[in-house]
């Protein structure tokens, strides 16, 4: 039964007046299908049917971030292809799309925009070719209009009438791209194509995958990381109607079942003893003490300028200061999923997933097989903010695929489940000090990082990811000193959105005002004598003025500033805020971001105001361990912004013909330093530790 059915049914019966109507869906919107029938490939990206129909292979996956339309209009633009003719679906992983496919970064348009321009050059100059066979004319005198050729007498072929003669053309090396001048799509705001589907429910998201013959399950894991299971009996779990398997994998245990509701309940009967291991006895007390011992003390050397040693010792002032901020949760609203089958010929994998290389690689090393036996099929992600790169979700479904004789499984992570075993963006402790001269301005700055690795190490054994946003902000130092010391907390970590720059820019950009105080210099006339780019002088002046900063505001109301050159990107914030009984209220949020090129005014703004909401959560919630666990288990202890907590935001643009940048994470970085700021201008108290707390408001 349909639940329009259901709810006429049950308010009938309940002797109510039910008046029931449907509204029809328009004629299918652009995007909003797969491959049409009998489509010929062109090349990775493009393939065009006999019916006029354009279909966009989008190697990126889509998290609501708008890569499907934005990455459409750069092949689009370049192709000449009719907007209303477009199809998108997502591609298997292959070598054509890069050696790492996936979302990260805010990479999309960065690494994609050359790449597209020419895929649609490619299958434009193809289509002008058959053209020019068909009407045994020069391809010189050829035009392309809105998916067609057009010759000179105005004449025209659609794409679909030269598809199959054109897609027989090897594609030109190096074809002639567009000049900017002459762009249609890109720089403007279509409608996004995946919004109908979003709206009318035919979005395939990972959570809602159904195969043939599929079964379901659920996983225990130890609630100590790196815990293991000792033993476990599985005879009550078992008695649960549906529940057709009970099964032990590397990462806990799992119940297999008819349906997701069987296997939950059937994880809840489980009896288990865990060896929690030796990370039982983990605070986050205990660590915040370890990270401010080693702060303490000099670490491995990120980056050094000068001599800050000798001018720390001869300035005219000295500033000092500790910031910390906690472990937190990426917290997306689908929790962690994933199907997976495997078969004779292969491993098949529906899920959402950011980094489908990944994906596929951990997928074939849990089954032993080839990578090329792996097929990802990408779905469209309820958010994923960093934490669906990793491969972890996959990894368990295929291990419980080796326990179901060929049949599909879906596993399906639970609230809690997403909460509590988490990649976490990491906690992290920097010590502070610097030197003023006469004029104010720094003579000296020095850092000690104290944060756990969750990248790479480079120079000297640095994870760069960890000082990212100090030992590189956007600052003329005459001389400075950054270190870090890389503590084993035995939290899993890895990116969330914005990466270190997320707490490094809170610190760093908390301190520059500390700075600009310590000088007695208004703190948007600070940065501007110390920023070391055009381009970031630009944003700041021109959020500075659209928030009118130094003009007199109403009473109990102050204003911070934040400044950030991130992702490819520059971006400075200007947040007005209050407080009053120990609350905080975020009134009014400028923006003002150089992000290059732009390809989609709309989604841009949007991203700048998404990358604003996940800051804003910041300043409340926190990741906290107690004996070896996460304490917050669901949005009722970590507390997502509310729509009351919303502050008005403004977006404004720096017009730029530079490459095009990032622009999810674009943000995020600087909300959080700009409301501290404003709270310290307010009250004459620095927020040095997140979240706030009501004594820092008072």
């Amino acid at each position: 039964m349909k639940r329009r059915q259901f709810l006429q049914s049950a308010a009938a019966a309940a002797g109510g007046l039910v008046v029931a109507f449907e509204i029809p869906l328009r004629a299918q919107a652009p995007g909003t299908g797969g491959t049409a029938a009998n489509a010929l490939k062109f090349n990775a990206y493009v393939k065009v049917s006999p019916d006029d129909t354009v279909t966009f292979e989008i190697h990126k996956a889509e998290m609501g971030q708008g890569t499907v339309t934005s990455l459409s209009q750069i092949l689009a633009d370049e192709m000449d292809a009719d907007w209303k003719k477009i199809r998108t679906e997502f591609p298997n992983v292959d070598p054509a799309y890069g050696p790492m496919m996936g979302v990260y970064g805010s990479l999309s348009i960065r690494t994609s925009y050359q790449p597209l321009r020419v895929a649609g050059a490619q299958a434009r100059e193809m289509l002008i070719s058959a053209a020019a066979q068909k009407w045994s004319v020069d391809r010189s005198t050829l035009r392309t209009e809105n998916g067609s050729v057009v010759n000179a007498r105005g004449e025209r072929a659609t794409y679909g009438s030269l598809a199959d003669a054109a897609s027989k053309i090897a594609p030109p090396a190096q074809p002639p791209l567009k000049d900017a001048k002459n762009f249609k799509l890109i720089g403007t705001s279509p409608k996004r194509l995946d919004t109908p589907l979003k709206v009318n429910g035919t979005a395939g998201f990972g959570i809602d995958v159904k195969r043939p013959n599929m079964v379901y399950a659920s996983l225990e894991r130890c609630p100590v990381f790196e815990g293991k299971v000792a033993s476990f009996d599985a005879t009550k779990a078992k008695s649960v109607p549906g529940v057709k398997d009970v099964v032990q994998i590397s990462n806990g245990v799992a119940v297999i079942a008819d349906n997701t509701w069987a296997a939950m309940e059937g994880r809840k009967a489980l009896s288990i003893k865990w060896d929690e291991g030796p990370r039982a006895n983990n605070s986050s007390a205990g660590f915040r003490t370890m990270f401010a011992q080693m702060a303490g003390t000099p670490g491995k050397e990120a980056r050094k300028v000068g001599d800050p040693a000798a001018a720390l010792a001869s300035a005219a002032k000295k500033v000092a200061a500790d910031y910390e901020a906690p472990f937190l949760s990426h917290a997306p609203m689908e929790p962690m999923n994933a199907t997976a089958q495997i078969t004779a010929d292969g491993v098949d994998v529906w899920t959402s997933c950011q980094i489908q290389s990944v994906a596929q690689s951990m997928a074939a090393r849990i089954a032993g097989v080839p990578d090329a036996k792996v097929r990802i099929h990408t779905q469209y992600l309820g958010g994923g903010f960093g934490r669906r790169g990793g491969g972890d979700f996959v990894g368990e479904a295929v291990e419980i695929a080796k326990h179901t004789n060929g049949a599909p499984v879906k596993l399906t992570w639970t609230r809690e489940d997403d909460m509590t075993h988490d990649n976490y963006r990491p906690a992290s402790y920097v010590k502070f000090n610097a030197g003023l001269g006469a004029d104010g301005l720094p003579t000296a700055v020095t850092a000690t990082v104290a944060c756990p690795a969750f990248g790479p190490t480079g120079q000297n054994g640095v994870d760069g990811n960890a000082v990212d946003g100090i030992y590189n902000a956007p600052y003329k130092f005459a001389a400075l000193k950054v270190d870090a010391h890389h503590p084993d907390t035995g939290v899993p970590c890895t990116y969330w959105r914005s990466v270190g720059y997320s707490q490094n820019t809170y610190f760093m950009e908390s301190f520059v005002d500390e700075m600009a105080a310590a000088a007695g210099q208004d703190p948007v006339e600070y940065r501007r004598k110390l920023l070391n780019s055009p381009r970031a002088l630009a944003v700041l002046n021109l959020a500075a003025e659209k928030a009118d900063w130094g003009k007199a505001l109403p009473a109990g109301r102050a204003r911070g500033v934040a400044v950030v050159n991130n992702i490819g990107s520059f971006n400075a914030i200007v947040a007005e805020v209050s407080t009053s009984g120990g609350k905080l209220k975020v009134h009014r949020v400028v923006c003002a971001v150089d992000c290059g090129v732009v390809v989609n005014p709309e989604i841009l703004r949007a991203q700048m105001e998404s990358g604003v909401v996940y800051g804003l959560t910041t300043l409340k919630t926190a990741i906290t361990i107690n004996k070896g666990r996460v304490v917050e288990t669901n949005f009722h202890q970590y507390e997502p912004l509310r729509i009351d907590d919303m502050p008005k935001v403004e977006v404004h643009v720096v017009p730029s013909t530079a490459a095009p940048g990032g622009i999810g994470e674009a943000s995020t970085p600087t909300i959080v330093p700009a409301v501290t700021n404003a709270i310290a201008s307010l009250t004459k108290k620095r927020v040095r530790a997140l979240p706030v707390k009501a004594a820092d408001l008072a």
